[in-house]
């Protein structure tokens, strides 16, 4: 696989628990996706990864479920704001994605029109393979990053290899939870493992 082929090789990446952390909802007492932008925290370590994975060449795709807002948990503009705090703070450090994917329905629920089945909704594959189509990316080259069994059965759905992060979040159903191709404690060992894939990394390209 030449340079070209590479660059057709895409990056898709769960965001909640791999690129921020996750936060305790009082409400819930569950550890989830981050309610208001102040909340948002990069994991550390998560920046320098990206930036090594945008310097080899991969282009980086968003693809989160987020359905707060269709369960009564948050406000469309809450959610806008999150995303807003977190490409600010990807902009500033220079990394640059190519898409952000969200999905903002849920089967259970509350709000009309983001209730019921979907066709976005991780596991199903359709950002992915939006992507494809929109893009041109090579799915059999490219890779899921995610934390939750849905990222792996996405990215096998699609076709993509899969890497799960181990967020602190499935510690309980990990066995039975889908076998991604590697399991990591964060991104940055996500990042070190795509790039000795890479084509030429084994000449130390």
């Amino acid at each position: 696989m030449g340079i070209g082929d590479l660059n057709r090789a895409a990056i898709f990446l769960d965001r909640d628990g791999v690129l921020n952390e996750l936060v305790l909802n009082p409400a819930t007492g569950r550890m989830e996706s981050p309610l208001q932008p102040e909340d948002l925290r990069l994991i550390d370590g998560a920046i320098p990864a990206l930036m090594r994975l945008q310097r080899a060449g991969y282009p980086l795709v968003l693809v989160s479920n987020q359905p707060n807002f269709a369960l009564g948990k948050s406000t469309l503009d809450a959610l806008g704001a999150v995303h807003c705090r977190l490409e600010s703070e990807l902009i500033a450090a220079g990394v640059q994605f190519a898409r952000f994917s969200y999905c903002l329905h849920h089967p259970q629920g509350v709000v009309a029109g983001y209730s019921g089945l979907c066709v976005c909704r991780k596991p199903s594959p359709w950002f992915l393979l939006r992507a494809r189509d929109d893009f041109g990316y090579s799915l059999r080259d490219s890779w899921m990053i995610g934390d939750q069994p849905t990222d792996t059965q996405c990215g096998r759905a699609a076709g993509v290899r899969t890497i799960r992060v181990n967020s602190g979040s499935f510690t309980a159903e990990r066995s039975a939870a889908p076998a991604a191709d590697y399991m990591v404690w964060q991104l940055s060992e996500a990042a070190e493992i795509i790039l000795t894939h890479r084509p030429g990394a084994a000449r130390g390209h």
